[in-house]
C-alpha cells in the first residue's frame, strides 16, 4: 500500500530521521496559517500516489489528464515541469505569503499528470508546505527486501535526487548494497559506517548514521516493502536532512498496522475499490480489452499470457479464488462489466475446489439481472462440470464455450476485436 509523502515523513521523523518542518494542507486558511508559522521560504509539494512529480505537469479537469500524459510520451523534454520556470510540475518553490498561496491555488483539487499515473493523471488530495532547504549534495538512501538472499539490504548513492534505476543502468559503481542480518538489526554505528562509505564530512557523519538507522527502523516497524528517502541532503551548515520519503506498506500486514488511517481511497483505482468490498480482494485494472474472471493468482497470469498471445490485451487481472457463492460470481462480472474498456469477457475456472455448476448459475444470473452485452467466453473445468455446462447450454443465454484455455484465449480475442 502506497502512502504520501507527508506521512512517510512523519513515520520517519518519529524514529530519529531528520525531516523538514512542515505539514500537508487541503485548505486556504491551514496554508495560510502554516505558512506564517514556517516563515520565509517554502516548498510546496503536490500529495500523490505517482513519482516524477517535479517534472509532471498540472491540469485543472480530469479531461485534461489524457491529453497532457500524450504530450509528456510524446516529448517529455519538451512538456516536462520544472520545479522553477514556466513549466512548473508538481513540486514548487516560493518565497513569502503571496506566492505561497498562489502556488497552493494552482495545486490543490488540481489534477498532476506524470509517466507514472498513467492518462487518467493522479488528483491532488492534498499539499505538503514545508520548509526550504539549502542544499549542499544530495544522497539516495533506502530499504528494501533482496530476494536473492532473503534479507533486508540497505541501498546508498552519492547520485541522490534523480531515478535510482537510472543511476543504476548508467553508473552502477555509485551505488553501495549492504545486506542487513535481521538479528542484528542496523545500529547507528552500521549506518556511520555506511556514511563514511559515501564519503560524507566528518561532522555529518554521525547524523547520517543516525538516518540510516531510523530509515532501518521504520522499514521493520511498518512492515514495509520499500522506505526510501530520494534525496537526503547535505546541507550549507554540514546538517543531515531527508527532503523527499517514499515508504510503502505491506497491505497483508493490515491486522497490525494502522492502513485504514494511513490509506486515501480518493488515489485509488474505484473499481479495484469496489472489488475489495465486494470480497474480490484480487482485483487489478490494466489497459486492455478482455475482462477476465479466474480462480487462482497462477491461472490468472497464465490466462493474461495465453490472451497476448493470441494478440490481445487483457483488461483486468480478477482472482475470484474458491468459488462456491453465486453471489461472488456476479459481483465479479459486474465489476469487469462496468470498465468501458471491455469488449469481451473471458472466465476460465480450473481446479478441484471449483464448483462449475455454481459458477455457470452465477454466470447465468449475472447476465440476466445485469444485462451484460458484451460476449462471454467460457472455459470451466472443475467440480460438477457436467451439471455446469448443462446449466449454461439451457439457460438460453449466449456463451462461447472451449475446453482448452488456448482456444478460449482466440475466442475471447476475436470476440474482443
Amino acid at each position: 500500500m502506497n502512502i504520501h509523502e507527508y506521512q512517510a515523513k512523519q513515520l520517519l521523523r518519529a524514529r530519529g530521521v531528520p525531516v523538514p518542518q512542515g505539514d500537508a494542507v487541503t485548505t486556504l486558511r491551514d496554508a495560510r496559517r502554516l505558512v506564517r508559522e514556517l516563515g520565509g521560504g517554502v516548498v510546496i509539494k503536490a500529495q500523490v500516489h505517482a513519482g516524477g512529480r517535479g517534472k509532471g505537469r498540472v491540469v485543472s479537469t480530469a479531461g485534461r489528464t489524457a491529453a497532457m500524459y500524450k504530450r509528456l510520451e510524446a516529448d517529455p523534454e519538451k512538456v516536462e515541469g520544472a520545479v522553477v520556470g514556466n513549466r512548473r510540475g508538481g513540486v514548487r518553490l516560493a518565497d513569502g505569503m503571496e506566492e505561497a498561496l498562489e502556488e497552493f491555488r494552482a495545486l490543490s483539487n488540481h489534477f498532476l499528470v506524470t509517466h507514472q499515473t498513467g492518462p487518467g493523471g493522479a488528483k491532488i488530495s492534498s499539499v505538503l508546505i514545508e520548509q526550504q532547504t539549502n542544499i549542499a549534495s544530495e544522497y539516495y538512501a533506502a530499504v528494501l527486501i533482496d530476494g536473492s538472499i532473503g534479507k533486508p539490504v540497505v541501498v546508498a548513492s552519492t547520485e541522490g535526487g534523480q531515478s535510482i534505476e537510472e543511476v543504476a543502468a548508467e553508473n552502477p559503481r555509485a551505488i553501495i548494497r549492504q545486506p542487513v542480518d535481521p538479528e542484528e538489526g542496523f545500529p547507528a554505528f552500521r549506518g556511520r559506517q555506511l556514511a563514511k562509505r559515501l564519503r560524507l564530512p566528518s561532522s555529518a557523519i554521525r547524523p547520517a548514521g543516525q538516518l540510516f538507522a531510523g530509515l532501518y527502523q521504520t522499514f521493520v516497524e511498518t512492515d514495509a516493502t520499500l522506505a526510501e528517502i530520494n534525496p537526503f541532503v547535505l546541507t550549507g551548515d554540514g546538517g543531515i536532512i531527508a527532503v523527499d520519503a517514499k515508504l510503502n506498506i505491506d497491505d497483508n500486514a493490515d491486522f497490525r498496522q494502522p492502513l485504514d488511517e494511513l490509506r486515501d481511497l480518493s488515489q485509488e483505482e474505484k473499481m479495484e475499490i469496489e472489488a475489495e468490498r465486494a470480497g474480490i480482494g484480487s482485483y487489478i485494472k490494466l489497459d486492455g480489452n478482455i475482462g477476465c474472471m479466474v480462480n487462482g493468482a497462477g491461472l490468472a497470469m497464465a490466462t493474461m499470457d495465453s490472451i497476448m498471445l493470441h494478440g490481445g490485451e487483457p483488461a483486468n487481472f480478477l482472482d475470484i479464488g474458491t468459488v462456491n457463492r453465486v453471489e461472488r460470481v456476479i459481483a465479479a462480472l459486474r465489476i469487469i462489466q462496468k470498465d468501458p474498456d471491455v469488449k469481451a469477457i473471458l472466465i476460465n475456472i480450473f481446479g478441484g475446489l471449483a464448483r462449475v455448476d455454481i459458477v455457470a448459475e452465477g454466470v447465468v444470473e449475472a447476465v440476466k439481472k445485469l444485462r451484460i452485452k458484451q460476449p462471454i467466453v467460457v472455459r470451466l473445468n472443475g467440480s460438477n462440470v457436467e451439471e455446469g455446462r448443462r446449466i449454461l447450454l439451457e439457460s438460453g443465454i449466449s456463451v462461447e464455450s472451449a475446453e482448452e484455455l488456448g482456444e478460449a484465449s482466440r475466442l475471447a480475442v476475436a470476440a474482443a476485436r
